[in-house]
Formats: C-alpha cells, structure tokens, sequence
C-alpha cells in the first residue's frame, strides 16, 4: 500500500508555509520538495549515508534506490538559501492504519549548513505541520544515541527518549551503539 494512503488525513489541506526563522539567518524558507529537486537533496543523502554515523540506510544505494528511500517516505520538504538546498526532512505516519495517528520524520542538513540552524528550522516546521494535520504525537525511531546535537536538538524541541535499543548501531568509529527512540505528545492522550 503506498505510503500515502495510510492516513485518512493524507493527503493534507495545501498550506503555504511562512518563511522559518532561526541562527541560520532570517527568512530561509522551507517548502515542499518537487520531483526536480531529487539532484540538489541527493549529494546531502549520499554524503550522510557514506558517512555512516547517522542513519542505517544502505551506503551502496543507487541514485534510484536512494530516491525511493528519501522521497518515497511520505511528504518531503527542502530548506533553501540562495536557490541552494541546504536541508530536506520527510515526515508522515510512523505506522499504516491503526498506527497512523503518530507521526516520525527524518532529517538532513547540507555538511557545509551543518551547525547553523538548518535542523532546528526543519524540526520546528515538521511539528507544526504535523499538529496542524492532526497527529496526536511523533516518534522517532533511530535516532543514533552518538549524534549528541540532534539528540540535544530533539530535546529542546520537546522530545524525550522513551527507550534506547543497545547496540542497535553499527558506528564506523565507536563500534556497536544505542539508537533512541523520541516521542513527543500533540495532544493530550
């Protein structure tokens, strides 16, 4: 079953985004990413993959498999500066049916955007969107316990971590390590 139709409220009410805000500097906006912005996304994708602290996708995925896994996950939007993207998050159910009520979402920063707000504006605009399509919560499933910025991050952003599976990580410098899993409420249970 396609990823879209697990949710009655998918496909969600268009809304025209506001321009986020934050260190990065003032009005980077974040918009919902469009088939030809697959050749800016993937060299961050291949990049954060390769790198391999971060996500547990498979560092040999082709060009097509890696769009499929990125832009295949739900909605999908890019953070641009200057024409350039600099970050894209995806974001819908975390679960088919009777799971769709939670929302997840995943995360990418540009190596060169890294540091300077780009994650913070993504998080702050995934939540939003998922309050306003009605999730009552969102989960995030593997967030490595090592990236101790989106961990910080998350938290900030009222996320807590609700359990760590040990050793579900294979880090290529610190070896076997924990991935959390964060949940933040939306509405009251």
């Amino acid at each position: 079953m396609p990823a879209r139709t697990w949710c009655r409220r998918w496909p969600p009410a268009r809304r025209t985004p506001e321009p986020a805000t934050g260190a990065y500097g003032s009005g980077v906006p974040i918009r919902e990413a469009v088939p030809d912005d697959w050749p800016a996304i993937h060299p961050i994708f291949a990049s954060i993959v390769t790198a391999g602290r971060t996500y547990a996708y498979p560092e040999d995925a082709t060009v097509d498999r890696a769009r499929e896994l990125w832009m295949g996950q739900g909605r999908v939007v890019v953070a641009v500066d200057d024409d350039a993207v600099v970050g894209t998050a995806t974001m819908g159910p975390n679960r088919p049916g009777r799971g769709s009520h939670i929302a997840t979402g995943s995360f990418m920063v540009a190596p060169q955007a890294q540091g300077r707000g780009v994650g913070r504006l993504l998080g702050r605009h995934v939540v939003e969107w998922c309050r306003q399509t009605g999730f009552r919560g969102i989960q995030f499933n593997a967030v490595v316990e090592t990236n101790t910025a989106a961990v910080r991050l998350w938290q900030s952003l009222g996320f807590t971590i609700i359990g760590t599976v040990p050793g579900a990580f294979r880090h290529p410098d610190d070896g076997y390590v924990g991935l959390h899993v964060m949940f933040m409420p939306l509405t009251e249970r």
